[in-house]
């Protein structure tokens, strides 16, 4: 599949997304709902709807607020996260200084990073571990080799992937103080959980300014935040993409309150090659897309960061060995196969609703 099918692809599922979570959004917002208690009433809110650009991707947005500035400010603020602290692509981001720091000094050496970093680093090594490595932040140099971001549609030898698999592993990282060490020829790279970072830090941005009455954030189809709720009460509608089409949804959540939702799946950057399917979601164990029957993992919870980590985790995992993880991080999750199987865990079964064709629900 072309560089250029794929962009129309990505361009044409985010739009149908934004369309369903927008038409599921009007009315004033109210009280929230799961959160701290700075919310305020809808009463007063004015609701507002944006399209913007951040993290590389769309960020579709309907807020309920007296600020009619606060999608520009937003958008900004997934701007920051990005070129500031998380993107290794950035020379003057934190993640791209402990990366250099880990090569100009044998051994690695310290770099200074702000609180938040330092809780971004946190949350992906305990994720790591306690998936036993099938989500790992140190998978820089294996996802520069495929370059599944530039466009590149080749299979890598097999010679570099191995050698460049003996720097992988998240006992590279440390953390300790204000300061982050990473080994030697290791690299960082916190864009499996980047959105969902983004949405961790939408919803304290909401809560600190205390004029907010609900929200729906969606940043790229793939990692949307669900703020408070609507003065009519309703819940809000979050689509589930389905892998195999362009513009239709495989389903749709009805959530109350704040939540997060992020998606994993082997539509979103990927090539084609031989009848083969290669994916940008890589196996931390063997350096190659992961290959075990899964088309999609959505998982959600009350932590952006966490849910966009365990997604992928997950995706690497599968159906059994997730749900033990899942219940340790109290998230819930919908895994679509290749046979068009859905098995979704039991907190989402009365939430979840199948609009997809030639799907079945187990």
């Amino acid at each position: 599949m072309s560089g250029m099918r794929h962009s129309l692809k990505t361009v044409c599922v985010l739009c149908a997304c934004a369309l369903l979570v927008c038409a599921c959004t009007s009315g004033a917002g109210a009280n929230k709902d799961n959160t701290s208690d700075t919310a305020v009433s809808g009463d007063d809110m004015t609701s507002y709807d944006d399209v913007g650009f951040a993290m590389g991707t769309v960020v579709n947005q309907t807020i309920y607020s007296t600020d009619k500035n606060i999608a520009a400010e937003i958008v900004d603020l997934l701007t920051t996260i990005e070129k500031q602290r998380i993107s290794w692509r950035e020379e003057d981001s934190e993640v791209a200084a402990i990366n250099r720091n880990a090569l100009a000094v044998r051994g690695g050496a310290p770099t200074e990073i702000s609180q938040e970093t330092k809780g971004y680093l946190q949350t992906a090594l305990e994720i790591a571990a306690d998936s036993n490595g099938a989500f790992d932040p140190t998978m820089g140099q294996l996802t520069q080799l495929w370059d599944f971001d530039g466009g590149s549609e080749v299979v890598p030898d097999a010679s570099r992937i191995s050698s460049l698999l003996a720097d992988v592993g998240y006992a590279h990282v440390h953390v300790e103080g204000d300061s982050a060490t990473l080994a030697e020829s290791s690299s960082i790279d916190l864009g499996a959980m980047g959105k969902g970072i983004g949405c961790d830090e939408v919803e304290s941005y909401f809560d600190a300014k205390g004029d907010v009455a609900g929200a729906l954030v969606n940043i790229g189809g793939s990692s949307v935040l669900t703020y408070g709720k609507k003065s009519t009460d309703e819940p809000w509608k979050v689509a589930v993409l389905n892998p195999r089409d362009e513009v239709d949804y495989l389903g749709a959540l009805t959530l109350k309150g704040t939540n997060h939702v992020s998606s994993s799946g082997d539509y979103e950057r990927y090539f084609e090659l031989d009848g083969k399917r290669y994916h940008h979601i890589l196996d931390p164990a063997t350096g190659y897309p992961v290959d075990n029957g899964l088309m999609s993992v959505t998982v959600v919870g009350r932590h952006g960061a966490q849910c966009d980590a365990l997604s992928t985790a997950c995706f690497v995992l599968g159906w059994e060995q997730s749900l033990e993880l899942l219940a340790r991080y109290d998230a819930e999750a919908i895994f679509v196969t290749t046979d068009k199987q859905v098995q979704v865990t039991d907190g989402l079964k009365d939430s979840f609703q199948l609009l997809a064709d030639g799907y079945t629900v187990l």
